[in-house]
């Protein structure tokens, strides 16, 4: 599979990695902007703004745009200023950075801008999403730019972007440049474009088959017992955890961004318990490098895939979900939900426009505040009387409504705990499930699945989210001794 080959290369570029950047760390001379400032960048809008680079030591660097005029004096090589915050501004303008030489940042927009990192299906192309001809031939806005990470992990955390023809510099969208782009991120700036009507900075910075665990740093792994395993001890071997945090995400901060979009899971479903306590880890952890915050933090729930099952099963992928589900609690977070974007024979769904959509949807209304529906139906509950139970759910919305024919994807269990596919119809706000076969009902499944066959929504637009009621043991949990 693609995204397990994409991850073979890591090991061989760490030592190169990590020679290249000490030798670009005892080389510094003239005054130099960290790469993500460089012509066509976007700053975001309404926040103080850093701008920082590489000069010598002891060397007066003087950043000035828009009528202001900061400046700092190089320590260790390095250097940083903050411009007070700004107005979103479509008109391009130019930033000229002063020391021992001169430097013309040109064409830089003031709006939104949002890492969109993660594994496989974040990276996936507009070039290999559904209907790449359409997507590109409408594609042209100056007022969207993209910025792609290169590539790879260093067993050391990083400072520097590297730059190759391909990585590193920012780019005006249109079909000349997106085709290799994300285009969940794409999607997700297009729509966020067309309802702010401001300019939209997208930073894309993911690799295919990595888990959570390789964007997380060391210092956070260790933190908890759960997660100080995934750390290898052995000095004399890379990494296998840190790797992408080191290369990929801290050389990002502090740039000043909005918030983060992310799509990752499906490293980690095999150990999806775990996640619950990874995953929220590696949230707090981002937001601790930046500083800037608990800024929005956006992600998307596993697509539908394997084959379909007709009968209830346990499922990995269910309790990866359900992981997700329970990171909610993390303030400034929204997960979206995608039961009706998944392929049974491919993991990478070609449909993302969908993924996009609802991103930006979900950043309306955590980022900018909107009143609006952003999330579909949630379970919040249940009611058992005369060998029915009753379910409610947050995020009703304007109701609730079974999509395309009867409610389907419910299993409800006794006490033997044995799931039965289940009878459900809408009474409401609330699903009321039952099943010939089990008289005594204790608990219900929903969507618990590989591939969810599901079509609970509100009438909002948005799919319910897979859950169940029960606290049974699961494949990835802890084992009874």
């Amino acid at each position: 599979m693609m995204c397990r080959a994409i991850l073979r290369p890591f090991v061989l570029v760490f030592v190169v990695g990590a020679s290249f950047c000490i030798a670009m760390q005892s080389a510094h001379a003239a005054v130099k902007p960290h790469a993500l400032f460089s012509d066509g960048t976007v700053l975001q809008a309404d926040t103080k703004v850093p701008v920082w680079g590489t000069a010598n030591s002891g060397e007066k660097v003087t950043v000035k745009f828009q009528g202001q005029e900061v400046s700092a004096i190089a320590a260790d090589g390095k250097w940083l200023v903050d411009l007070e915050p700004m107005k979103a501004n479509k008109t391009p303008a130019d930033m000229t950075i002063e020391g021992s030489n001169t430097i013309n940042v040109k064409n830089i927009l003031i709006g939104e801008v949002w890492i969109c990192s993660g594994q496989s299906n974040m990276q996936w192309s507009v070039n290999r999403s559904e209907t790449p001809a359409e997507v590109l031939a409408a594609s042209a806005n100056p007022q969207i730019r993209l910025f792609t990470v290169e590539r790879r992990g260093t067993a050391e955390p990083q400072s520097e972007l590297r730059r190759t023809t391909a990585f590193g510099f920012w780019s005006e969208c249109g079909p000349q440049t997106l085709g290799e782009f994300s285009a969940v991120a794409y999607h997700f700036g297009r729509e966020l474009q067309k309802k702010l009507d401001v300019p939209v900075g997208l930073i894309s910075s993911n690799v295919g088959g990595t888990p959570a665990e390789a964007w997380t740093s060391r210092e956070t792994l260790l933190a908890a017992p759960e997660t100080a395993i995934l750390v290898d001890k052995d000095p004399a071997r890379p990494p296998k955890s840190s790797a992408l945090f080191n290369a990929m995400i801290k050389p990002l901060a502090p740039y000043a961004i909005r918030g983060v979009n992310w799509y990752q899971g499906e490293s980690n479903a095999g150990r999806a318990y775990q996640y619950r306590t990874l995953f929220p880890a590696m949230i707090n952890d981002w937001r601790s490098t930046w500083g800037q915050g608990e800024f929005p933090f956006l992600y998307v729930q596993l697509a539908p895939f394997k084959a379909k099952s007709p009968e209830p099963i346990e499922s990995d992928w269910a309790e990866l979900r359900e992981a997700q589900v329970l990171t909610l609690k993390e303030p400034n977070t929204a997960m979206i939900v995608i039961t009706d974007v998944g392929d049974e024979g491919d993991i990478h769904p070609k449909p993302k426009a969908p993924v996009g959509q609802r991103l930006a949807l979900a950043a309306r209304g955590v980022a900018y505040g909107e009143k609006i529906e952003i999330s579909g139906p949630v379970y919040s509950g249940m009611n058992v009387t005369g060998g029915k139970i009753t379910l409610s759910f947050t995020n009703v919305g304007q109701g609730l409504e079974a999509k395309g024919g009867p409610l389907t994807g419910f299993a409800v269990a006794g006490n033997n705990r044995k799931f039965k596919n289940a009878y459900a119809e809408i009474n409401g706000e609330t699903v009321v499930v039952h099943s010939p076969e089990i008289a005594q009902p204790v608990a219900v499944r929903y969507g618990w699945a590989n591939y969810p066959v599901v079509n609970l929504w509100n009438k909002d637009g948005l799919p319910a989210s897979p859950f169940r009621t029960d606290d049974f043991p699961i494949l990835t949990g802890p084992k009874s001794k």
